[in-house]
C-alpha cells in the first residue's frame, strides 16, 4: 500500500472549494436523471444509478431531489444523453480530462474549446492526455468509518489497490475492473452505519506538473471555468501546487 497521495489531496480540498453547492447538486442530480434514463430507475439493477445515488447521498442531496431526479429520467420524451471525453493541455504544461454529459456534442465541444483557447491552452485528441493517467476506482469513506488501520485491513482484505487517509476521511483506490466488488466487499465490512461519500471511476494522473505564478493562476482559471459548465460532470488534472503556493491561491 503507497503512502499518502499529494495528489489526492489537493484535488480533494480543491474541489471543495471550488465547487458552489448548488452546482454540485445539480451535476449529481443530472447524473442520476442520465442514468436512469439509460439503465432505468431501480438501484438494484443499474450499477451506474447506483454509484450516482451514493454520491448524492455523500454529500446529502435530499432524497426528494433524488427521487425527482429518477423520475425524471423515465418520463416519456426528453433529452438522449451521451457521455464524452475531452483532453487537453492546460497553462504550465498540465494535463486536463473532462467528463461531460451533453445532449449536443456541438454546444459542449464549442464551450471546452473556447475554455482552453482562452486560457492560453490547447484542446487535443483523444488519447493525447489519458495516457499519463491510470483510470482506477476510488470510494471515499469519512473518518468516522474507523482508523487508518482497520481501513486499510479492510480495504486489503476487499482487493483494493491503495489507500490514502487523513485527518479529513479514507480514500481507497481499486484497478477499475475490480471497483464493483471492492466497493461491494467494502459496504459489506463496515455495514449499513457509515456509507461512502463518494465511489466512482477517476482519473489518477502518473506524473504530476509543477505549476505556481501566473501560470497557476491561469489554471486554477479554467478548471473553475470547465467546472461550471452545465455539461460538465468532472474535470481530472495533473497540475502540483507547493503549500506556498495553495495559500497564495486560497488568499
Amino acid at each position: 500500500m503507497a503512502g499518502h497521495s499529494k495528489w489526492a489531496n489537493i484535488q480533494h480540498r480543491k474541489g471543495k472549494q471550488d465547487k458552489k453547492r448548488a452546482v454540485l447538486f445539480a451535476r449529481l442530480a443530472k447524473e442520476i436523471t442520465v442514468a436512469s434514463k439509460m439503465g432505468g430507475p431501480d438501484p438494484a439493477m443499474n450499477p451506474r444509478l447506483r454509484l450516482a445515488i451514493t454520491n448524492a447521498k455523500g454529500v446529502s442531496v435530499p432524497k426528494d431531489n433524488i427521487q425527482r431526479a429518477i423520475d425524471k429520467g423515465q418520463s416519456a420524451g426528453g433529452a438522449d444523453y451521451a457521455d464524452i471525453r475531452y483532453e487537453g493541455v492546460g497553462p504550465g504544461g498540465v494535463g486536463i480530462i473532462i467528463e461531460a454529459s451533453t445532449d449536443n456534442k456541438n454546444r459542449t465541444a464549442t464551450d471546452v474549446r473556447s475554455a482552453f483557447t482562452k486560457s492560453g491552452g490547447a484542446l487535443g485528441t483523444t488519447g493525447s492526455v489519458s495516457f499519463n493517467f491510470d483510470q482506477l476506482g476510488e470510494i471515499e469513506y469519512p473518518v468516522s468509518v474507523g482508523t487508518p488501520d482497520e481501513v486499510m485491513e479492510a480495504a486489503i482484505m476487499a482487493g483494493a489497490q491503495d489507500v490514502v487517509s487523513d485527518e479529513e476521511g479514507h480514500w481507497i483506490y481499486t484497478a477499475r475492473e475490480d471497483f464493483a466488488a471492492v466497493t461491494t466487499a467494502l459496504a459489506e465490512a463496515f455495514g449499513s452505519k457509515v456509507e461512502p461519500r463518494s465511489a466512482k471511476i477517476m482519473w489518477k494522473p502518473k506524473v504530476n506538473v509543477a505549476v505556481s505564478g501566473d501560470n497557476a493562476d491561469a489554471l486554477m482559471k479554467l478548471l473553475d471555468v470547465l467546472d461550471e459548465l452545465d455539461d460538465v460532470q468532472n474535470v481530472y488534472d495533473n497540475s502540483e501546487l507547493s503549500e506556498e503556493e495553495m495559500a497564495r491561491l486560497a488568499g
